[in-house]
């Protein structure tokens, strides 16, 4: 039986379904060519991440397929029901990546918190130059501890950031319509633990009271969810990090607040217009960017790869 990982597929992945008899076909096929290349080789599974599109057109068009799997939380580039109508499975990886996009929030409040994002474009240009007015300009960084941070969205990467969180001694407060309270289970190294209970909020009351809000919701399609209104109830010197969906926030709306300071500082990981992120967020001195890569870690693509395999052999009852 025949796979086409079209995203790609960690090596793991691969070798424990090759280990089941699979084949698995690891090229990139340019979206127009997809659904040709699945009919000519009898593709029974497609796994994708977020690039590949899978819209009602190829799962009409492909009659081999079986299974679609996408190697992450969101199937927003997945025609779900619509597959699921014709009586395909569809698959994801909901927890596999929730540590790393976690952690990926967690390096932007810290390079946020330090003015890093700056001062690593700066000090290459006139490190050597400029040195005592840099540390001038760079020390009046905050510490992270202490401080409260509002969690918008109390799924699964919501709770690990609240975990982290806690572990560095922060107040957490969250908002979320379809979770009313988080049991917060924080593991240490040694086996030790601690339970925290989190109730949510409504969510003005998060954004009247955090110092840093984490965004964690699934695409919007009924406007953005932070804009100009949301902005103004936010605490002065707030900062904002989105390592969920690019649409979230409205960006002009962030920039006017980076630029009023009402906002001290933004990590962005996800942006509206994926792959082209506008030249003005691209160089605003005080927003940390990173390129969608929340989930990109050694660790989680191979928690990805396994779970994809452990579910394809459970569909199709291969022991």
């Amino acid at each position: 039986m025949k796979i086409l990982a079209n995203d790609g597929l960690d090596a793991s992945g691969v070798e424990a379904l090759t280990a089941k008899g699979f084949e698995v076909i690891t090229d990139k096929v340019p979206q127009e060519f997809l659904i040709d290349f699945i009919n000519a080789h009898e593709i029974k599974i497609l796994l994708v991440r977020s690039a590949t599109q899978v819209r009602k057109d190829l799962i009409d068009e492909c009659p081999s397929l079986e299974i679609i799997g996408r190697g992450g939380v969101g199937l927003d580039n997945i025609d779900v029901s619509y597959a699921r109508e014709k009586g395909l499975h569809v698959i994801n990886t909901p927890s596999a990546s929730s540590a790393s996009v976690a952690e990926l929030v967690f390096a932007h409040l810290f390079s946020g918190a330090r003015f890093l994002e700056d001062s690593n474009r700066k000090m290459p240009l006139v490190g050597n130059k400029e040195f005592a007015q840099l540390k001038k300009n760079y020390g009046k960084g905050i510490e992270l501890r202490g401080k409260t941070i509002g969690i918008i969205g109390m799924g699964r990467i919501g709770q690990e950031v609240a975990k982290v969180a806690l572990g560095l001694g922060m107040r957490v407060i969250a908002a979320d319509n379809q979770v009313g309270k988080a049991d917060i289970k924080v593991k240490f190294y040694n086996g030790q633990y601690i339970n925290v209970d989190i109730e949510t909020e409504p969510l003005p009351e998060v954004l009247k009271h955090a110092d840093f809000i984490s965004l964690h919701v699934p695409a919007q399609s009924g406007g953005y969810l932070i804009d100009e209104k949301e902005i103004e109830m936010m605490k002065p010197g707030v900062a904002i990090v989105n390592c969920s969906r690019g649409g979230v926030i409205h960006e002009q709306a962030l920039i006017n607040g980076l630029n009023s300071g009402k906002i001290s500082f933004a990590g962005l990981d996800v942006y509206e217009n994926e792959p082209t992120p506008s030249s003005e967020i691209l160089s605003h001195p005080k927003i940390s960017l990173s390129p969608h890569i929340g989930a990109a870690t050694n660790e989680a693509q191979d928690r990805i790869g396994l779970s994809l395999a452990e579910q394809i052999c459970s569909i199709l009852q291969i022991h």
